[in-house]
């Protein structure tokens, strides 16, 4: 059994794949790699053919019609069959720091394991400017494996994301989150729901995953993200619904899921106000909407009485505020 599964979901990705699988591949012996090619129509499935015909104790493909990046992840789960569990796009990298990774993920399962194992990501941008690290050294203890209650407060912008976040593959089988087909930021409702369930973690303060961003076509950039609206708003709900937050007895993670859900939220609304119409303030209501059938008592509470009242303020003064916000936001992190 290999240590770790690492599944790359692929669509229409043969100008960068190789530079991502290259970066895994010095680590063959350790991992298993799971390459699915979700109906691409240039040379995706080829080159990634290619790589399982010359790695074949290493890369697999899976080939199927396109369901989107989820069902991507579902599948690579579905077929994984290392001790962990962690998707890396096609249009990124892992950092020279993989091989130390490797080496404390198996030292921390050689005396018991955890359920989650956290490491930093850098943002890369295309034109060089910018580039930052999102460190958690704040609020995760190092060097140790430790439950929620010593975690200490996130700031803001510090989110667990797929890129920070490497998952014990029963812990995720046994979740069994399926993510939605076709839905753009599905893999935020991938992290909600699967830490529900999350008990035991372990932090290594290295930057090892390199996000990659400034292509034009790329679902972060802010005309794709604002065309996309309703996908930042369904993943909210779905995030929303994936945890009773009532059932979650640990203070510690209250506090952190609490904090997610509020940034699941703010960007849902942030990307939806920015098309600056009646439609998209429409479209916020009945997310709104469907949450509170969901869970009334904690709608309101984020809704009502934290600073998503203020970016949801109606109307275009409301509109104008939210605006600023985000531009303000993306100077100080410049996520996209």
């Amino acid at each position: 059994m290999k240590l770790l599964t690492i599944t790359v979901p692929c669509y229409n990705s043969q100008e960068y794949m190789e530079k991502c699988l290259n970066s895994l591949l010095s680590e063959k012996e350790r991992i298993e790699i799971i390459v699915i090619d979700d109906g691409s129509t240039d040379d995706t499935g080829k080159i990634a053919d290619h790589y399982a015909e010359m790695y074949p104790d290493t890369v697999r493909v899976i080939h199927q019609e396109n369901g989107g990046h989820g069902e991507g992840i579902n599948q690579g789960l579905k077929h994984a069959s290392g001790i962990y569990f962690k998707v890396v796009d096609s249009d990124d990298t892992l950092s020279e720091d993989f091989g130390l990774f490797l080496d404390t993920l198996e030292d921390v399962e050689n005396h018991g394991g955890v359920d989650l194992f956290v490491t930093n990501y850098y943002y890369v941008h295309a034109d060089g400017k910018g580039d930052r690290s999102i460190n958690y050294s704040n609020a995760l203890p190092e060097k140790e494996v430790f439950l929620w209650n010593k975690t200490r407060r996130f700031k803001l912008h510090q989110l667990l994301t797929i890129h920070s976040c490497t998952f014990r593959t029963e812990l995720m089988k046994k979740t069994n989150v399926i993510l939605p087909k076709h839905l753009f930021y599905e893999d935020n409702y991938m992290i909600c729901g699967n830490l529900r369930d999350v008990k035991t973690m372990y932090y290594l303060n290295k930057d090892l995953y390199l996000y990659h961003i400034g292509r034009a076509d790329q679902s972060v950039q802010e005309s794709v993200m604002k065309k996309r609206y309703k996908h930042q708003l369904a993943v909210a709900e779905y995030c929303f619904k994936s945890i009773r937050l009532d059932d979650i007895q640990d203070k510690k993670k209250l506090q952190y899921l609490k904090h997610e859900m509020f940034m699941m939220f703010a960007i849902g609304i942030v990307f939806t106000r920015l098309n600056k119409s009646d439609e998209t303030d429409a479209a916020i209501k009945t997310m709104w909407d469907n949450c509170r059938e969901y869970d009334a008592k904690w709608t309101d509470y984020f809704q009502k009485k934290t600073a998503l009242a203020l970016i949801d303020i109606p109307g275009k003064a409301g509109m104008s505020f939210t605006n600023w916000v985000y531009h303000t936001a993306n100077k100080i992190v410049r996520f996209n």
